[in-house]
């Protein structure tokens, strides 16, 4: 059963084969979604084209998420291809290297605000932008977060605060997207080795703890987060939206 058959997406925040946002474009395309995937910069380019290549992906665009000139130039360029988007993936985050180790004193002002505006703002940013193309659609979009933004966990610092901005903007964007017929939730994913998550410092420690308290008594998959994806992106969700669902082996339920 093809769950997205003629469902468009458009996907944000391809880094590399084991990228979240990865698995989950590989996943949306297995279920029939036409695909739009972006990237930041020639060096990520390099990465991200023969990844979507190999999925027959044609419309690879160039998109950085801190200028609203070049969010507003993809969906013009979107919109000479396509009528309309139903999907949108955004698997954007940010903090410098350096404030992610210690205690959130070491955030400065201006790294504070670099990790809001990449890893938060540019939600609001995309769905402002993408609305002519969503609204009226039934068309979702789906963010990434992190219990971290709920909990305190090591060297987390400046992300979690990013994080619980944005987990407060998709309920504040789904009430301003819901009459349009747009849902708008979020996936919290439990810790996954990715690009992102080796700029924190101490993460292998987390793993350890996550694969030992779980209910589970296991870690996350890239495809655990993807299945669950598909679910969010597709009709069957037609009545979640403004949520944060949980996908990390049961872990968040745990408390000592």
């Amino acid at each position: 059963m093809s769950l997205l058959k003629g469902k468009k997406a458009l996907v944000f925040g391809i880094a590399n084969e084991k990228s979240i946002a990865w698995a989950i474009a590989k996943a949306l395309r297995q279920q029939g979604a036409d695909l739009a995937v972006t990237y930041s910069g020639e060096a990520l380019e390099k990465r991200v084209r023969p990844l979507a290549e190999s999925l027959d992906v044609k419309l690879l665009f160039p998109c950085n998420v801190t200028s609203d000139s070049d969010i507003a130039s993809l969906f013009n360029s979107l919109a000479e291809v396509w009528d309309g988007v139903d999907i949108i993936v955004h698997a954007v985050a940010f903090a410098n290297k350096e404030e992610l180790k210690g205690t959130i004193l070491n955030t400065t002002r201006d790294g504070f605000a670099t990790a809001m505006d990449i890893s938060a703002y540019s939600f609001i940013g995309i769905l402002k932008a993408a609305y002519p193309m969503i609204k009226g659609r039934n068309a979702s979009a789906l963010t990434l977060t992190y219990h971290g933004a709920r909990k305190v966990f090591p060297n987390y610092n400046v992300m979690g605060v990013a994080k619980a901005a944005l987990e407060a903007s998709v309920r504040y964007l789904s009430d301003a997207l819901g009459p349009e017929s747009v849902r708008v939730n979020a996936i919290s994913a439990g810790p996954i080795r990715t690009l992102a998550s080796a700029g924190v410092s101490g993460f292998v420690h987390i793993l350890n703890q996550v694969e030992e308290k779980s209910p589970l008594r296991r870690n996350t998959l890239q495809e655990d987060v993807a299945n669950a994806a598909v679910y969010l992106c597709s009709d069957m969700s037609g009545a979640v939206t403004g949520e944060v669902h949980y996908v990390d082996c049961g872990y968040n339920v745990i408390g000592l």
